[in-house]
């Protein structure tokens, strides 16, 4: 019998922003299936609870702090992962940010921040990482972006030109990263149930709206991408690079 192809024994994970929703979801999933994971997110004691939450579960996880948008903490973070684990295999780039909800004219102050931690940031961690990535020639990276790339949403412009960002730079890693053995992949979410979307799902008007667009009528859950996410970081999708995964109930149907 082949062994479970989805399985993730051996290899260490880190993941960004991962103390709630989406990230915290994979950071679960991926330990589940064997992984040494790295949360992190930007509160120590936050990431802390996750990584308890693993252990207690019977997972391998370790905490480390690290704010995305400051360079020394994300080289500390590649740093402190190296010193406990002594190897990175999979980069999760989780961590986003979106500061305004309201028109494009009124977003333009805010644009450099999110470009800062929704574009830059993952360009940078990933290539902190990339001596470690190409090391066992199965590196792996996960960018998670959202279907705004593809649609203009009222309300969220530079996010979305953000997240388009980030889908080419995924294909970018891809193209010049694949002779190391690496790939990289996006997860591109419809709405999911999570505090950073708060805004979105909890505005009854707006919800029905959405609900209205999506084929399945209902909302994601955060298990639902982190089960993608664990696709996407495993052997099951090996000759999958470059990828831009939609899982948004059908919305762009």
């Amino acid at each position: 019998m082949s062994q479970n192809p989805f399985r993730l024994d051996g290899r260490v994970a880190i993941v960004t922003g991962a103390s709630k929703g989406i990230g915290a979801s994979i950071a679960q999933i991926f330990a589940q299936n064997g992984a040494k994971v790295v949360v992190s997110s930007r509160k120590q004691d936050a990431v802390d609870e996750i990584a308890a939450e693993i252990v207690a579960n019977g997972g391998e996880a370790f905490g480390i702090a690290a704010h995305v948008g400051d360079s020394q903490a994300l080289q500390h973070l590649v740093n402190s992962t190296i010193e406990k684990y002594g190897r990175i295999d999979i980069i999760v780039n989780n961590a986003a940010t979106n500061p305004v909800f309201g028109p494009l004219e009124e977003s333009v102050d805010a644009l450099e921040k999110i470009m800062q931690i929704n574009v830059k940031a993952p360009l940078e961690l990933a290539k902190m990482a990339l001596p470690y990535l190409k090391e066992h020639q199965k590196g792996v990276i996960i960018n998670v972006s959202s279907v705004e790339a593809f649609i203009a949403t009222e309300g969220l412009g530079c996010y979305s030109v953000s997240k388009a960002a980030l889908n080419m730079l995924t294909k970018s890693m891809a193209k010049e990263w694949g002779k190391y053995g690496i790939r990289a992949n996006a997860i591109c979410p419809g709405l999911i149930k999570t505090k950073f979307s708060e805004a979105l799902w909890s505005n009854e008007a707006m919800l029905k709206y959405y609900l209205k667009q999506t084929p399945l009528g209902r909302i994601g859950e955060p298990e639902e991408i982190a089960n993608l996410a664990l696709f996407l970081a495993s052997d099951a999708s090996a000759y999958s690079t470059g990828g831009l995964f939609l899982a948004d109930g059908g919305i762009l149907q």
